[in-house]
């Protein structure tokens, strides 16, 4: 199960650990399947799954190929901000087309991956709605030509 540490962060044992990366292996895959995996029965995984699930351990997600669902142009924006760097984590969070928002240490002090339908759009976004931000000072955007690799089968430690 997942019980909280001192920290208030989810511990897994090794049954929750191996629902996991069933899940991370087939996203569809039957209670009755991962709980034969695992050695428990099928209304125990659902028990288990819905616990992760409400913890935010994990979320259960259709992952897309954003080129075949309208989406032409994927960045990586570095962005550097003075000051306090929440408010500004906080409305990148907000926007629809920001897919992750991750707080650095080094040359930016956030990285967002954001997904457009053209570079108008994308335009749009770094220029009227990132830039814009109080506390934003600078951008740098690197625009991907092709995605290689995208997976989410990293497994569990």
């Amino acid at each position: 199960m997942a019980t909280p540490d001192k920290n208030g962060t989810p511990t897994l044992d090794s049954v929750s650990l191996a629902i996991i990366e069933q899940l991370q292996e087939d996203g569809r895959q039957p209670y009755a399947a991962i709980g034969k995996a695992v050695g428990l029965s099928e209304a125990a995984v659902r028990q288990r799954v819905q616990k992760l699930l409400d913890q935010g351990v994990m979320q259960i997600v259709a992952v897309t190929d954003p080129l075949t669902v309208g989406f032409r142009r994927q960045a990586m924006v570095g962005i550097n901000v003075e000051g306090d760097l929440d408010p500004v984590a906080d409305a990148l969070t907000a926007m629809d087309e920001v897919e992750y928002v991750v707080v650095t240490a080094g040359s930016f002090d956030l990285l967002i991956e954001i997904v457009c339908e053209d570079d108008d759009h994308l335009l749009e976004m770094i220029n009227k709605r990132i830039r814009t931000l109080p506390g934003v000072r600078s951008t740098e955007s690197f625009v991907y030509l092709k995605l290689r690799k995208q997976t989410y089968t990293w497994g569990t430690r």
